[in-house]
């Protein structure tokens, strides 16, 4: 479908049309959608999962695109095929980045799926920030791209914490709990019109620190390990088959960043290819903003989790940028590029040696700079344990958990191993 074809989101549309948003943090996005509603979008989290999403991707698109493209057009289709929505009142929304990677082209497959569908006259939003497609009902202000932040920064707090209180609990439950009650509270904070302080935003992490330190915690010892890989594996449990709560099922810790380091790898990537090829003239100067504000947020988070609780803070982006160098150039940066390589790298620098790298079948960046690397990584860090994993639709849940269960057991020999010693 070319660019004549496309179905634009208008601003008659924006009136009376529900926009659908498919689920890749469940939480983060259920504020996302939130705040738009701020600004007079009906928009809604897809929370549609199981075979029925799979199979209904693989009837409408190509079997060897990329698994992401797969469950994003089978949640996509599956909801509009359910009754639920009046499909002649709907729009999809989806984000781009304009990388090299298949996700950039997920709009033209998302579009071209619905045409099979039957539903080609439905529009597609694109939420990009490199001007790849415009709407003239969907528009970006100040405001909303400053709440759409905060709904970043709130998510990852949300993940950080749960995360470490879920593998620690004594009461199964108490971490969930606390993360649904702050989850409604913060879509409903960011669903209010009226000014929203940044100072709000700071004394909101306060409390949330402190609600989840509250939550009583064994001190027995956990195995961490650590998450990476392609952006929606490693985050969407509808992808990853619910990866952190099997992990946690199986006694272990699950680590991952948050979403704000990819949004500084992106900015900061922007910036070294400036750099290096005197690109983005136009934009350097904007994006050296992004990127000081972004740091500036993220230091925020770091020592209001340090000074309120033991949790584990998140590492300084500069630092992770510094940990990776020795590795690989940061001029790779297709896909997660060198992002990729630098999350394993802080995991180890924390002391998480145990590794798993999500990754879609045929995912050629995930293939290339995953495995490619964890050769070198492992001779500069002798005793980590990395293992890559393969997400698809025909890809077996059992061979899958067989070889996380065989990570965890190399993980805990290497433990009594040392504790010998």
């Amino acid at each position: 479908m070319n660019d004549a074809e496309r179905i634009e989101f208008t601003a008659e549309m924006k009136k009376d049309y529900k926009i659908l948003i498919p689920t890749m943090l469940p939480r983060h996005l259920k504020m996302l959608a939130s705040l738009m509603r701020v600004y007079g979008y009906d928009a809604e989290l897809l929370e549609n999962s199981g075979r029925e999403v799979i199979e209904t991707g693989l009837k409408y698109v190509h079997n060897d695109t990329c698994y992401p493209a797969t469950l994003v057009v089978g949640q996509f289709i599956n909801a509009l095929q359910s009754g639920k929505y009046d499909v002649h009142k709907t729009a999809l929304f989806f984000t781009q980045t304009g990388g090299g990677c298949r996700a950039s082209n997920y709009i033209s497959l998302i579009r071209k799926a619905l045409k099979k569908a039957g539903y080609g006259y439905m529009p597609v939003i694109s939420l990009n920030f490199v001007g790849m497609e415009k709407n003239s009902g969907f528009k970006l202000s100040l405001p909303m791209v400053r709440r759409m932040l905060y709904s970043v920064l709130y998510g990852d707090v949300i993940m950080t914490l749960t995360n470490q209180a879920k593998a620690m609990e004594v009461h199964r439950g108490d971490a969930e709990e606390k993360a649904d009650y702050w989850t409604k509270k913060l879509v409903d904070q960011l669903g209010k019109p009226g000014p929203l302080p940044y100072s709000k935003i700071k004394n909101t992490y306060r409390e949330m620190v402190r609600d989840f330190a509250s939550i009583s915690m064994t001190k027995d010892s956990r195995i961490k390990v650590g998450i990476v890989g392609e952006i929606y594996v490693k985050f969407s449990p509808l992808a990853n088959r619910n990866l952190e709560n099997y992990l946690i099922s199986e006694g272990a810790a699950p680590v991952m960043a948050g979403l704000l380091d990819f949004l500084l790898f992106y900015v900061y990537g922007r910036i070294i290819e400036h750099d290096m090829y005197r690109t983005h003239k136009k934009s350097i100067n904007l994006l050296k903003i992004a990127y000081k504000v972004f740091e500036r947020k993220q230091k925020d988070i770091i020592n209001i989790i340090k000074e309120e609780s033991d949790f584990e803070a998140p590492t300084p982006f500069a630092h992770t940028v510094e940990l990776v160098k020795p590795y690989i150039s940061l001029g790779v940066k297709m896909g997660e590029g060198w992002l990729l390589v630098a999350e394993m790298i802080e995991h180890i620098d924390k002391g998480t040696n145990n590794i798993i790298c999500t990754q879609p079948f045929g995912c050629l960046p995930n293939h290339i700079v995953g495995k490619g690397v964890m050769k070198i990584v492992k001779e500069k860090n002798p005793g980590v344990n990395i293992i890559a994993i393969d997400y698809d639709a025909s890809a077996s849940e059992i061979n899958q958990q067989n070889r996380i269960k065989l990570l965890l057991a190399n993980a805990k020999n290497d433990d009594t191993e040392n504790q010998d010693k």
